[in-house]
């Protein structure tokens, strides 16, 4: 094994999302031969790591686990970002920017001082903005700058929608799409039941009400409100979408997820990272899929563009 490639996943941030994703990782195995743990307090780091090395007996597959330094980042293939300032009751995403996009430049800055050649994963919030700044401060290929974008609040529409339709929800094929926050939207043009458009779903279903739609979305978007009035913070869920990205990456899936990407063009937007569908492998972002948008939706699309550029100019010069 000494003499072989192994896969290295370096997990910066070692708070709730961050062990959620690693416990996760661990959990359903086979994608990473390596997790190395990093946090501004050690003491954490380490801890959380013997206590997660305890449960890889029971393991579905070998997993070496240890707290490091930036310097274990140089022969990374992933760099998963957690860390920073979590949300509190009531606060936005979006308020949360200036003060984790100095955190985030930190971070980055130590990581690229090690030769760090590897894939960004940036889960941190705001998502769309931070993940701009992972690849301004990075300076890689825009492919190798993904955010977590709205693969979360995409699983949390197939849920719902499979709860309402009496479907599990691994044959619901919706998206939401946008900024991680409040101006995403849902897909519903091309949301799909299985084979059959969601459209023709309802029809069929006299009991079912296409108004229903509109309630469903909203607590989607509202969800991590709720879920942080309710427990203080979400972390399960992001975590266990943060592997499912790690595994189309590191085992070069060409799965296509709703990560947050760099337009440069595409929906006829530029220089913006935000939420929409994509083609990941081990190159990172092999591909955006431009799907086409209903009129609604393009213009929800481009009204989320424009919230989110309109938050970045105060922390462009950070």
């Amino acid at each position: 094994m000494d003499n072989e490639k192994v896969n290295r996943v370096v997990l910066i941030g070692t708070g709730a999302v961050g062990c959620s994703y690693a416990y996760s990782l661990i959990n359903q195995g086979g994608v990473t031969e390596e997790l190395v743990l990093i946090d501004v307090n050690e003491a954490r780091a380490e801890g959380e790591a013997m206590d997660l090395n305890h449960g890889v007996p029971f393991a579905p597959s070998p997993m070496k686990v240890w707290s490091g330094t930036y310097q274990d980042c140089a022969s990374a293939d992933l760099v998963v970002i957690t860390a920073g300032l979590p949300q509190k009751p009531g606060e936005t995403r979006l308020q949360l920017v200036e003060k984790n996009t100095k955190i985030l430049k930190q971070i980055v800055r130590s990581i690229m001082e090690t030769g760090f050649n590897g894939i960004f994963l940036v889960a941190s919030n705001p998502v769309d903005i931070l993940t701009y700044v992972t690849w301004k401060e990075s300076g890689l290929p825009r492919e190798r700058v993904i955010g977590s974008g709205t693969v979360l609040d995409s699983a949390r529409l197939r849920f719902a929608l499979g709860k309402y339709v009496n479907v599990d929800p691994r044959n619901v094929h919706a998206v939401i799409m946008g900024e991680h926050g409040d101006t995403e939207f849902p897909v519903w043009s091309h949301a799909m039941i299985g084979i059959e458009h969601l459209g023709a779903v309802l029809e069929r279903k006299g009991d079912v009400k296409k108004e229903c739609l509109e309630e469903i979305f909203v607590n989607v978007r509202d969800a991590a409100y709720h879920i942080i009035e309710r427990k203080g913070a979400t972390y399960y869920g992001i975590g266990m979408s943060l592997v499912r990205i790690t595994k189309a990456i590191l085992n070069n899936e060409n799965s296509i997820l709703t990560v947050s990407a760099y337009l440069n063009g595409e929906y006829g937007q530029n220089d913006v990272f935000i939420g929409v569908p994509a083609k990941i492998n081990r190159s990172g972002i092999q591909e955006i899929i431009e799907v086409e948008l209903s009129e609604k939706e393009r213009e929800q699309f481009n009204y989320s563009v424009s919230v989110l550029r309109e938050t970045m100019k105060p922390v462009m010069d950070i």
